[in-house]
């Protein structure tokens, strides 16, 4: 079997993955990148340039990127990048899966635009008798598409995958951290990690909150913990290497991850998950339907609901037990399936199966049936469903 994967850039989030791939296909397997890496990025510690024996750059050999994209067996497309690369192949009715997160980031009312249905109608819709799959990088994707009823019953659950570390040992409740890791830019809502922290003072909690990132947030942000007389804290240390941001995780006790729909995943979940933190994390983040089960690995809080947030912050920060069980489920779930090895072979089989008609299903974790079920449901159905 031959498979193409087509991006925008190779990252450290899809590298375990396309390792794998090359692992088990050898020469089978390429990872097609389309632009190089934006400097915002490699400011935040990304790599900028990978030397991967599988690795090819479309800017620099378009012919030999194309004719991969023509001829392998399977191709797999990111949906930043342009159609032009996968128009052909599909209309010859060759087997394409489809890698997204949301549509509709912003907001489900953009759907009205007529202009947008009319482009989705024709990119997707219309090609329902095409052998074209989507994997759904979120737990609001396949809502998103049902829409504009796109890919119906060939929805699968798919994300992000960071390197998998062993984390085996406990972590040292007489320095108990706090963890918020991100840019500092309206959207990811640090300020409601700061308002928390003014929260557990008021009741007395010793903590320390270390805050990692920048962003035009930064300025604003050092002048609330001023105001708010956290000063002894909260801690702001700026952008860190991603090495160094996964070393603050095996050190802190709790996460917070707290960025509202416009997170199309979040992989910060994941290595949070990863790094036994005990994760509180908001509904909106397409990593959370998918990663936390609420009051079994982690804890799910309403988007931008500050007290829901206060509250179960609260219980993490005071009850060591419940913490402690929470995070080791948390570790768990990602050392027996959300992680790379067990996506990339459920991937390979999928792939497998597309080419012999026999496609395996999976009950939970990736692979598994993607439901449609909408983001104005979604924290019930998280936090009633546990």
């Amino acid at each position: 079997m031959t498979l193409t994967f087509v991006s925008n850039y190779i990252n450290h989030h899809q590298l375990p993955v396309a390792e794998y791939m090359y692992d088990k296909l050898g020469d089978g397997y390429h990872f097609i990148q389309t632009e190089e890496v934006e400097e915002e990025r490699v400011s935040l510690g990304w790599q900028a340039d990978f030397n991967l024996p599988y690795l090819v750059k479309s800017y620099e050999d378009e012919d030999r990127a194309r004719k991969l994209i023509a001829n392998s067996d399977i191709v797999l497309m990111d949906d930043c990048v342009s159609e032009d690369y996968i128009n052909d192949r599909i209309e010859a009715g060759k087997i394409v899966i489809r890698l997204a997160e949301r549509c509709y980031k912003e907001g489900q009312w953009k759907a009205i635009s007529p202009r947008g249905l009319i482009y989705k109608n024709k990119v997707h819709t219309k090609r329902a008798d095409k052998p074209v799959y989507l994997l759904c990088e979120g737990g609001y994707v396949a809502d998103d598409y049902e829409i504009f009823k796109a890919y119906r019953g060939k929805r699968y659950k798919w994300g992000y995958f960071p390197e998998f570390r062993e984390c085996t040992y406990d972590k040292d409740d007489s320095k108990f951290n706090i963890l918020w890791a991100g840019r500092l830019i309206d959207w990811k809502h640090p300020e409601i990690a700061i308002k928390g922290a003014k929260y557990l003072k008021e009741k007395c909690v010793d903590f320390s909150l270390d805050i990692v990132g920048t962003g035009n947030l930064g300025d604003s942000l050092k002048k609330m913990v001023r105001e708010l007389g956290l000063e002894d804290k909260v801690t702001f240390s700026g952008s860190l290497p991603y090495k160094e941001v996964r070393e603050r995780m095996l050190k802190s006790q709790i996460l917070l991850c707290t960025s509202d729909y416009e997170e199309g995943w979040g992989a910060v979940i994941n290595e949070g998950l990863n790094s036994r933190c005990a994760v509180l994390a908001s509904h909106a983040m397409g990593a959370t339907p998918y990663l936390i089960k609420h009051e079994k690995n982690g804890l799910v809080f309403k988007s931008e609901d500050q007290n829901d947030f206060n509250d179960k912050l609260y219980a993490l920060a005071t009850d060591a037990n419940y913490r402690r069980a929470l995070s080791d489920e948390g570790y768990n779930t990602i050392a027996s399936l959300w992680n790379a090895n067990v996506a990339a072979e459920r991937l390979l089989d999928f792939a497998k199966g597309l080419m012999n008609g026999e496609i395996k299903e999976y009950e939970d974790g990736p692979m598994s049936v993607a439901e449609a079920i909408h983001q104005n449901k979604m924290y019930d159905h998280l936090v009633n469903k546990g």
